[in-house]
């Protein structure tokens, strides 16, 4: 393999999204099946855009579990890493965005298959051939599948990847608040780029502010680059030597499943061509405009992967603006 691979680890799951928007999950008449999980996403977006991904990750060995993986294939994603567990079934998340804007998530997985994945199953040899490794927080909530992650971490960072964090809070999914916390922030100080949310920043940090001095507190001399999205109203950007912040893009948002996922691939895809873009600012805004454009796109679409955009799309809307 050549090295511009991008390696997501972690969860592939079937988000169920309510046929009509701006309801609670009780009040959902019914539910449209939509492949998703934060890491699969990010995969998938690198693909779409025309960059090399794989995907490393459990399934289960049932229906959900072979369709997944037929959609990473059918995307043009390595599914090299992929294995499936004849013992556990494959996750599935019910996700909705109220009228009040917030999302809802019930999750069942108990345990699912991502969550069995071992050091011993890691198929090292797609870790290593890649540039990039990319990763969440989910998989750090039980063992094994903890220990598989902190070892794949290890094995990129020997071969010289990139390292990449989203960690994608999930409080349902966590023992206690506590323990999202601490889990998140146990492995924070290991990953050259960052990404968290507005909500994340507040979680993490306890304050209710995304100006500088808050987010500084995140800061790690090691970075490369951390980054703070704020939905529609654009991001921020920290590295060594400069910050800034960019302005969204005003689409129709009808669901913003994936937006941030679609973010992160689409940065990620640029970042792994030219490395210089994390030393020099004017290329890293260029990036990140290319990655608001094509997480605003994914609002415009039920569910995350069929909401993903191509580059034309993204180069469509960066004209518009």
């Amino acid at each position: 393999m050549a090295k511009d691979l991008i390696a997501s680890f972690g969860e592939m799951l079937i988000d169920f999204v309510p046929t009509v928007s701006g309801v609670s999950l009780a009040e959902a008449p019914g539910f449209i099946k939509a492949p998703g999980g934060a890491p699969a996403n990010v995969a998938i977006a690198v693909a779409r855009l025309g960059g090399r991904a794989a995907f490393v990750g459990k399934l289960g060995d049932d229906e959900f579990g072979r369709m997944l993986a037929g959609i990473l294939r059918d995307n043009g994603v390595d599914d090299g890493g992929v294995l499936f567990d004849t013992g556990a079934r494959t996750a599935l998340a019910f996700v909705t965005l109220r009228a009040d804007g917030e999302r809802e998530f019930m999750f069942y997985r108990n345990p699912s298959a991502d969550m069995l994945l071992t050091e011993a199953e890691l198929n090292l040899d797609v870790i290593k051939s890649a540039s990039v490794f990319h990763y969440g927080s989910i998989s750090l909530i039980t063992e094994p599948c903890r220990s598989a992650h902190l070892k794949a971490m290890e094995v990129a960072r020997q071969a010289g990847a990139l390292l990449s964090y989203d960690p994608n809070l999930r409080l349902p999914l966590w023992p206690s608040p506590e323990s999202a916390r601490e889990q998140i922030m146990s492995i924070w100080d290991q990953a050259d780029v960052i990404k968290v949310s507005d909500v994340e920043l507040e979680f993490l940090t306890g304050q209710e502010s995304v100006e500088d001095d808050v987010v500084l507190t995140l800061w790690r001399p090691e970075f490369k680059l951390l980054l703070v999205t704020l939905g529609e109203k654009g991001c921020k950007y920290y590295t060594k030597d400069f910050r800034g912040s960019l302005d969204g893009f005003a689409v129709n948002t009808v669901d913003t499943t994936g937006a941030g996922d679609a973010f992160v691939g689409a940065m990620l895809r640029k970042i792994v061509d030219d490395q210089t873009v994390l030393q020099e600012e004017e290329k890293l805004r260029e990036v990140l405009r290319f990655a608001n454009a094509c997480g605003a796109i994914t609002t415009t679409k039920k569910g995350a992967i069929p909401a993903l955009p191509n580059e034309a799309e993204a180069v469509e809307l960066l004209k518009r603006d």
